[in-house]
């Protein structure tokens, strides 16, 4: 009877052996090498640098620009606001308090930013991350008449910037048209600004 045990034990113990070193060792190295291979910028973090090489974002990561001068991005719902250690939605459901008065609020700052009509929901909304770093065309040109007011620039050329930075649905039919903001920021930077006014 103990050889019976000790025959059909060691299979289960080589096995377990075998898969823990090749499942948790092997295939992730081997993912890891072909990823650096052929997506070395997505493997990385998709990192945004400056003319420094000070990196300054990331193209799939949404983070807060709080001055004027900037398309400002969705609300977040990520800890104190887009913090990457906090990705989450709010889980506030469309009947809770909470939710209905930062709503209001929002609607309100940014009728007083100057958007006028209905505000655009993704101006007021959170996304189910936290950390979208997108806005619909729709939500960046809200912010246009702002940017070119502060900046000193014709409207339509900040119009001009939105469509040029706006991005189709992947592969043609996934998603809707979008606006990267860190993008669309660097590309407004590299604009310039008017003639002072």
């Amino acid at each position: 009877m103990g050889n019976d045990f000790t025959s059909a034990l060691r299979p289960a113990i080589v096995m377990t052996i075998l898969f823990a070193i090749l499942l948790g060792i092997g295939y992730p190295l081997a993912m890891t090498g072909i990823g650096q291979t052929l997506f070395p910028a997505q493997a990385n973090g998709s990192l945004i640098r400056d003319s420094g090489g000070k990196v300054i974002g990331s193209t799939v990561v949404g983070q807060a620009f709080t001055s004027e001068r900037y398309f400002q991005t969705r609300p977040s719902a990520a800890g104190d606001g887009y913090d990457g250690l906090a990705s989450s939605g709010s889980n506030l459901g469309p009947t809770a308090q909470a939710l209905t008065d930062r709503v209001k609020a929002d609607v309100e700052k940014r009728q007083a930013e100057g958007v006028t009509g209905a505000v655009p929901v993704d101006l007021i909304t959170a996304s189910g991350s936290g950390l979208d770093p997108d806005l619909s065309p729709a939500a960046a040109l809200a912010q246009a008449p702002r940017i070119a007011k502060i900046r000193g620039l014709p409207e339509t050329r900040v119009r001009a910037l939105v469509a040029a930075e706006t991005k189709g649905p992947m592969l043609g039919f996934l998603g809707e048209d979008r606006v990267n903001v860190l993008a669309l920021n660097q590309a407004l930077d590299r604009l310039g600004a008017g003639p002072a006014q």
